[in-house]
């Protein structure tokens, strides 16, 4: 027996030092998802519709987590990222990708950087145009990325994160027992209309994150094993994609709760201005910590999204290159990966502040530009998603239980039909 409950132990330590060695790649998604959708789009939900776009998040959260689990699930098995399977799948797969990647990239960086940039100048006092705080931000990124200190940073952003993560949850039980605005109010605007549907599309285009992130994934769940010298088991992957995808999940309800809670009713509305919502984001938190939580709040905020900035500005150069090496083999090699990454780095930098140059200070119309394009791209990276792990070169005993195959029919279907309700109500017809 004694032998037994020794191996029992060894077999439990040896199980935990492989989690240990597995968690990051998740996390780090659940950094890059933190961000716009957390911050702003459930913000905006709870403040302009109440509780009435619960079922939206939820139902987001749920039928987009199989199309992102296959992320890790399809690196661990097969060794290689999603990107060389759609490739796999064949041309038209890795084309549609590939498409669909540098269609969107820019509105989305575009997108996190102004958030981020309306959180410095609230941080900092200091009042430069958006253009320019983003300007800096993405300097900043670049230096960051190019001498290798991101690993440094990623931990500090890990830390800060949950103490965002705290500092969210005491404001929604501080403003549940203050009884918030909203208390007296028995109804809630319809969202079947125009505006209504548009602003349900762009809600759930990135909630919790745009589907895109499972190619992301895949890549960092490598360079994670790499990095370890350790190739994890299926299940400790996996335990680390749970983690930070039900901790996504669970905190946009909260931001969602803070909106209702604090804002809706109030008379008072979400900005277009991006200064003004930072404002306004910080107030959320103020108005139910009290002031003196303003400091940690607004350091948190910035640094939380941020990291979304940081994270962003990195994956898009690293599927880039990847896509480029996987489309012309014989042009790239092995020695050109840090010279192209470098390049691809500062260039998609810079064509994102070319949007922001064009668009202007429309800070809720950049965000739902980028969230509008995600949503409608979703349904079809959702089916090569799925078609890649269930494919002939996929290893049997790591394919999708038949639960998760019937979620992913679930999830396409869902998808499909609320792109399909967007365009009908966009598009006149006759």
């Amino acid at each position: 027996m004694d032998h037994i409950a020794e191996d029992k132990y060894q077999e439990e330590q040896s199980s935990w030092e492989g989690i240990k060695q597995s968690l990051g790649p998740g996390l780090l998604m659940a950094a890059a998802a933190i961000g716009v959708s957390h911050l702003v789009q459930s913000t905006r939900a709870g403040a302009t519709y109440g509780w009435a776009l619960v079922w939206a998040v939820l139902l987001a959260n749920f039928f987009k987590y199989p199309f992102l689990e296959y992320g890790p699930r399809y690196a661990i098995a097969t060794g290689e990222s999603m990107i060389e399977g759609y490739d796999r799948l064949g041309k038209w797969a890795i084309g549609i990708f590939v498409v669909f990647t540098i269609g969107t990239m820019f509105a989305v960086q575009a997108a996190v950087t102004i958030v981020s940039a309306s959180l410095a100048a609230e941080l900092t006092g200091i009042a430069l145009s958006p253009l320019a705080w983003s300007a800096i931000l993405l300097v900043i990124c670049i230096v960051l990325l190019m001498s290798g200190q991101y690993s440094a940073l990623d931990g500090a952003i890990k830390l800060i994160m949950a103490v965002l993560a705290v500092s969210t949850i005491v404001a929604v039980v501080a403003a549940l027992f203050e009884g918030g605005t909203q208390s007296h109010i028995n109804y809630y605007p319809s969202i079947w209309d125009v505006a209504g549907v548009s602003f349900l599309i762009a809600l759930m285009g990135w909630m919790p994150i745009p589907i895109d992130a499972a190619a992301w994934h895949s890549l960092w769940t490598l360079e994670r094993e790499e990095q370890t010298n350790y190739k994890p088991k299926l299940k400790e992957s996996l335990f680390d994609f749970n983690i930070g995808y039900i901790g996504a999940a669970f905190l946009s309800l909260g931001f969602l709760a803070l909106g209702a809670l604090v804002m809706y009713g109030s008379g008072e509305e979400y900005a277009s201005s991006g200064a003004v919502f930072a404002s306004q984001l910080i107030g959320l938190y103020t108005e139910s910590l009290g002031n003196w939580a303003y400091v940690i709040i607004v350091i948190c905020a910035f640094t939380t999204m941020f990291s979304t900035t940081l994270t962003v500005t990195d994956a898009y150069p690293r599927v880039s290159r990847r896509m480029l090496e996987v489309l012309m083999p014989q042009t790239f090699d092995e020695k050109d990966n840090l010279q192209l990454y470098r390049i691809l780095l500062v260039v998609i930098s810079a064509l994102s502040l070319g949007v922001l140059y064009f668009l202007g200070d429309s800070f809720t119309l950049m965000v739902d530009l980028a969230t509008t394009l995600s949503f409608l791209t979703a349904p079809v990276l959702a089916y090569l998603n799925y078609r890649l792990v269930t494919a002939e070169h996929m290893p049997a005993d790591c394919e999708p239980k038949p639960w998760l195959k019937w979620l992913s029919w679930s999830g396409i279907i869902f998808l499909t039909g609320f792109a399909l309700l967007y365009i009908y109500w966009i598009i006149p017809f006759g």
